[in-house]
C-alpha cells in the first residue's frame, strides 16, 4: 500500500517541493473542492489510474488510505510542517498512524519536554524519523538515556543537546547510544553530558579512525587518545577536509614540528584561510614566532598589539649588538 502511494507521489509531483510552489503550503481552506469518493477526478491527486497490469487497490481501501493522508497533511500543515517535503526525505511517514505522529508531537511540545513550535519545526526538518518513531519505545528510551545514564542535568539542557543534535532522537540506544557512552568514558572523557553531539558517532566508523589517523602520525596510542579527551570536539572534524591540510600547513608552511598540537589540539577548530594562514604570515614578515596558543586564541587587537610589542623588542636586541 505504501509502496504504491510512494510510487505515483514520486511521478506525479516533482522531488523538489518549490516546483508546485501551490502544494507546498497548503491551508485547510485551499481543500473545499477536494474529495475522496472513488472514481472522482480528484481522487487521482494521491493514488495513480487502474492500469490493467497493476492490480488496483479495493476502492474502501484506496478511499481510507487516501482519507489519512490527507489528514495528515492538514494536520503537519497547521504545525508549519511541509508533508510533501518529508515524504521525499522520509517515504515511512506516509504508512504512520496520524495517532502515533500527534503522541509524538504533543510528547516533545508540552511539559515536561515543552519545545517551541519552531524549535520541533527545526528538529523535524533535521531528523524526520523523529515523527514516525515510536514513542514508548524509542524516543522515550533516548530522551531517559540521556537524562539518566548521561548525566544530561535538566530538561533546559536536554533541549540544548537536541537542539544542537537532532539526530540523538533516530539513535537505538542499545545499538548506538550507549555502546559510544562507553567508549567514551573508557577514554577518560568523563563529563560526557557536555558532549552529547559525539553520542550520534560509530565508534567503528568515526571516533577510532581518528585516533588511529594520529597513530600513523606517530603518536603513540595514549598521547592520542590524551588529546583527544583534552579536546572532544576533534572527533568531530574531517581527516581529509581538516586535518589533513591544516597539518601540511603547520609542517609545510609554517615548518613545526607536529607534536606542537599535542598541546594544543585546539589548533584543528580554527579557520585554515581566515585565521592560521593570515596570522601565521603576519608574524613570519616581522620575523616573530609565538607558540600556537598565543598566535591563535588572542583576539585580532590582541594579537596585532603582541606582535607589534614582540617585534619591538626583537629590534632593540638587534641595536644593542
Amino acid at each position: 500500500m505504501q509502496q504504491e502511494a510512494l510510487s505515483f507521489l514520486s511521478s506525479s509531483f516533482p522531488s523538489h517541493h518549490h516546483h508546485f510552489p501551490s502544494l507546498s503550503r497548503l491551508r485547510f481552506h485551499n481543500f473545499p473542492a477536494l474529495s475522496f469518493k472513488p472514481n472522482t477526478s480528484t481522487s487521482s491527486l494521491f493514488f495513480p489510474p487502474k492500469s490493467p497490469d497493476i492490480p488496483s487497490l479495493p476502492s474502501t481501501t484506496t478511499e481510507t488510505l487516501e482519507s489519512d493522508i490527507h489528514e495528515k497533511l492538514l494536520y503537519l500543515d497547521s504545525l508549519g510542517i511541509d508533508f510533501l517535503t518529508l515524504i521525499n526525505r522520509h517515504p515511512p511517514l506516509l504508512s504512520a498512524a496520524l495517532s502515533a505522529i500527534k503522541s509524538v508531537v504533543d510528547y516533545m511540545t508540552t511539559p515536561p519536554i515543552n519545545f517551541t513550535l519552531p524549535d520541533f519545526r527545526r528538529l523535524v526538518s533535521m531528523c524526520p524519523e523523529l515523527l514516525t518513531s515510536p514513542l514508548t519505545s524509542h524516543t522515550i528510551p533516548v530522551i531517559t538515556f540521556l537524562l539518566r545514564e548521561v548525566g544530561v542535568d535538566s530538561v533546559f539542557d536536554l533541549r540544548q543537546a537536541l537542539r544542537r543534535r537532532p539526530r540523538l532522537l533516530a539513535c537505538s540506544v542499545d545499538s548506538q547510544l550507549r555502546p559510544t557512552l562507553y567508549f567514551l568514558q573508557r577514554i577518560g572523557i568523563l563529563d560526557p553530558h557536555k558532549h552529547t553531539y559525539l553520542l550520534s558517532c560509530s565508534v567503528e566508523d568515526k571516533l577510532l579512525p581518528r585516533i588511529d589517523y594520529f597513530q600513523k602520525l606517530g603518536f603513540s596510542r595514549h598521547s592520542a587518545t590524551v588529546m583527544f579527551r583534552r579536546f572532544p570536539q576533534l572527533f568531530n572534524y574531517s581527516i581529509a577536509e581538516n586535518y589533513d591540510p591544516k597539518l601540511n600547513y603547520l609542517m609545510g608552511e609554517m615548518g613545526r614540528d607536529v607534536r606542537e598540537i599535542l598541546e594544543f589540539p585546539q589548533y584543528f577548530s580554527f579557520s585554515l584561510e581566515n585565521r592560521i594562514k593570515p596570522r601565521h604570515e603576519a608574524c613570519a614578515a616581522k620575523g616573530v614566532r609565538f607558540p600556537l596558543t598565543v598566535m591563535l586564541k588572542t583576539s585580532e587587537a590582541g594579537f596585532r598589539d603582541t606582535l607589534e610589542e614582540e617585534w619591538n623588542m626583537e629590534k632593540s636586541k638587534w641595536y644593542i649588538l
